[in-house]
């Protein structure tokens, strides 16, 4: 799923470096050092807000139209879009769980159900150590 959304960049007054603001995601403020960095920043902090609504079973806030968003209140602002590939992002950082069945020998399952061993944290742990994370 791919979203956009207007975002306000301004230059900090006392710093060095620019601001960002998502205003169609309330509280979505981020900083960079130059122009590509905050809009990196921007697209980062945008894409984590959305997944957090995704994952918590709410929908991604609709979308402001450019033209109705005004980065004029904010001293040599300029207003432009960002774009969210959602799909990308969720496949890196998402928490989401999903589902897999395996096929392990029946011994070796009776004899770990004795010992009440948790298989998913045991293949989770697993995956884990075999790629390095």
């Amino acid at each position: 799923m791919k979203l956009s959304y207007p975002v306000c960049i301004y230059p900090n007054e006392k710093e060095s470096g620019y601001t960002a603001v998502v205003p169609d995601l309330p509280g979505c403020v981020t900083c960079g050092e130059n122009i590509q960095d905050v809009f990196e920043m921007a697209v980062d902090a945008a894409s984590g807000w959305v997944l957090s609504e995704l994952e918590d079973g709410k929908k991604a806030p609709d979308s402001s139209c450019i033209k109705d968003i005004h980065a004029d209140e904010y001293p040599n602002g300029f207003t432009s879009m960002l774009i969210l590939d959602m799909d990308a992002y969720a496949e890196k950082y998402g928490e989401k769980a999903v589902r897999k069945n395996c096929t392990i020998p029946a011994w070796l399952n009776e004899l770990a159900e004795k010992e009440h061993i948790n298989f998913s944290s045991v293949l989770r742990e697993a995956l884990e150590n075999r790629l390095n994370i």
